[in-house]
């Protein structure tokens, strides 16, 4: 049994590393069919915003309080994991408590801050349970989180408070077993949260309690690897490309757009025609259609939003009552996404199932409600953009479809004739001030 329980263990892990493994090659797959049109500049300053963005989460203190009980998750996921990697080595070796030798008496010290971050994250997830599903708060009931993505916010913070339960039980029956002298259970000292679970424990058989600790702990390990392959098809999969989304992040002043390259050049080489390249190919296309004319920088960004609607919020298209939405947006890219990456997995390679970004899943009347102010962008906590794909969107809507508004056409033809939005002429535009 010694023997087979690391077995088991080891088939287990590996099987988790594997499905993770395809899944993620999938997306990052998926990812790179965007166009590569991204700048590798400045590394410095983009380490700045990994930094300050990412770890240091800078735009979520504009609202103090749910700052600190989001840090409260953060730190609490990314120290406890020092708690499962010991969880990991002990399934492997067969051993437990791998690291007590080694560390001695400030085992039960790190326990002990493990415990505290357990019981923090747990209380917060109740929290943030009550604020989706007690309170009304706007941003949170927007019908843009109608059905499975409510679900999934409400599943992982769920799972979550299991896990945690399942920590302290595990720790807690250890504790009893300590105290009973039961062999296996070397002597860690007393751990803060889970040693008020004792008292109700002590009442039990040593097999019981060998029983319940261990099941705790299996179902805790299993629960993690479950959550890691929930990941990539979760909003949750910012934890991961939070970082790279941050890194890549637009370094020029918020609401500076690009330039469209090929229309740029045309009108260069209009102004001077001996620049004008012999060989050119004509662009295969304006702006974008579908995820394949958006850089991979956008369909990255798209898995990594969090679906927090703070972007929304801060839309004065959503705010006046537009159709537009930014997470709408940015969730309907996703899904579009996962329906090319199942295409992909299916057949190998993305075979036309006559469907696009453009109108089958972002409609029209959502793209002109953008103002292109920027605000969504500034409100992201990883300053993700979702004017970015608009902007893609309606270029290929005017440039590819010719479809627009007559008071737009009207301010385009102005521009083109009159070097400016409105209908006089140059020569007539400053005999305004003749009649003064």
């Amino acid at each position: 049994m010694e023997m087979i329980a690391p077995l088991i263990f080891l088939a287990l892990l590996a099987t988790a590393g594997f499905l993770f493994y395809k899944k993620a090659t999938l997306i990052k797959k998926t990812i790179f069919l965007g166009k590569s049109e991204i700048q590798y500049n400045e590394p410095g300053r983009r380490w700045k915003q990994v930094l300050l963005l990412a770890l240091g989460q800078k735009k979520m203190f504009k609202n103090p309080l749910v700052a600190f009980l989001h840090l409260i998750i953060y730190a609490g996921f990314i120290i406890i994991n020092i708690e499962v990697l010991e969880i990991i080595i002990d399934g492997i070796t067969g051993k437990h408590r791998v690291f007590l030798p080694f560390i001695g008496n400030y085992y039960s010290l790190f326990i002990n801050v493990f415990e505290l971050l357990a019981f923090g994250v747990t209380a917060v997830c109740i929290v943030f349970l009550v604020r989706r599903n007690v309170l009304y708060i706007k941003r949170l009931a927007s019908n843009d989180l109608a059905g499975w993505p409510k679900t999934d916010a409400n599943l992982i913070l769920i799972v979550e408070i299991v896990l945690m339960s399942l920590f302290f039980l595990m720790n807690g029956a250890d504790q009893a077993l300590q105290n009973l002298q039961a062999p296996h259970y070397a002597t860690t000292g007393s751990f803060i949260v889970s040693s008020m679970l004792v008292p109700s424990l002590s009442s039990l058989s040593t097999e019981t309690l060998v029983f319940i600790e261990r099941s705790a702990w299996w179902l805790h390990i299993i629960g993690i690897l479950a959550f890691l392959n929930y990941l990539p098809y979760s909003k949750h999969l910012h934890i991961i490309l939070a970082f790279p989304a941050a890194y890549y992040s637009a370094l020029e002043p918020a609401g500076k757009m690009k330039n469209m390259p090929s229309v740029q050049n045309e009108v260069l080489y209009a102004m001077d025609p001996s620049k004008a390249p012999t060989d050119a190919a004509p662009p295969s296309t304006f702006g974008a259609k579908d995820i394949f004319d958006l850089n991979w920088k956008s369909l990255m960004e798209a898995y990594s939003c969090t679906e927090c609607g703070r972007c929304s919020a801060a839309c004065p298209a959503t705010t006046t009552g537009k159709l537009l939405s930014p997470r709408k947006i940015m969730m309907a890219t996703r899904d579009r996404l996962e329906e090319v990456a199942q295409n992909i997995n299916k057949n190998t390679n993305f075979i036309d199932d006559q469907k696009t970004l453009l109108h089958n899943y972002i409609s029209v009347e959502e793209l002109r409600a953008c103002t292109t102010c920027n605000a969504c962008v500034e409100a992201c906590p990883v300053s993700l953009s979702p004017l970015d794909i608009i902007m893609e969107l309606r270029r290929s809507l005017i440039m590819e479809e010719s479809n627009a508004p007559s008071e737009w056409n009207n301010t385009f033809s102005n521009i083109e004739n009159n070097f400016a939005p409105w209908k006089f002429s140059p020569e007539d535009r400053e005999n305004w001030a003749k009649e003064i």
